[in-house]
């Protein structure tokens, strides 16, 4: 938001899903995020890596992103292997050209914003990337 953290991401996205977990709930004000994986190797701060902080949740989950500054998210990562790494896509500047392909954590979807009957695959729990459609 404020500007202080750049990053890059110099490959194609993968993909994008909207999340409805209750930790994105809290974490953005929102019914759901949306992140986009990244390839591995393709993502790098390129300027204010001193204002990047960290939260950890230490259950699992991925580890999140965010600007000291002013609270902006950046990105996520799997805590045992940082090279699965998501940005979110209200980080970026650019249309990326990818579009959602998925909703995952679906059982939380808070009832005064269901999840939206569209084609997309609805995943209960955890997507699963193996189950879709990367092209």
């Amino acid at each position: 938001m404020c500007g202080k953290v750049t990053f890059e991401v110099n490959q194609p996205l993968v993909g994008v899903a909207l999340c409805y977990c209750r930790r994105c709930q809290h974490r953005t004000g929102t019914a759901f995020s949306a992140t986009a994986l990244t390839r591995p190797g393709s993502f790098r701060v390129t300027s204010g890596e001193e204002h990047v902080g960290t939260y950890e949740p230490g259950d699992g989950g991925f580890n999140k992103f965010f600007c000291r500054e002013c609270g902006g998210q950046l990105y996520t990562s799997h805590p045992e292997n940082p090279e699965i790494l998501a940005v979110r896509m209200g980080a970026l500047n650019e249309d990326p050209g990818v579009r959602p392909l998925a909703h995952q954590f679906t059982n939380y979807a808070a009832p005064w914003y269901p999840v939206p009957d569209d084609d997309l695959p609805k995943f209960p729990e955890r997507l699963d990337w193996s189950q879709v459609d990367l092209t």
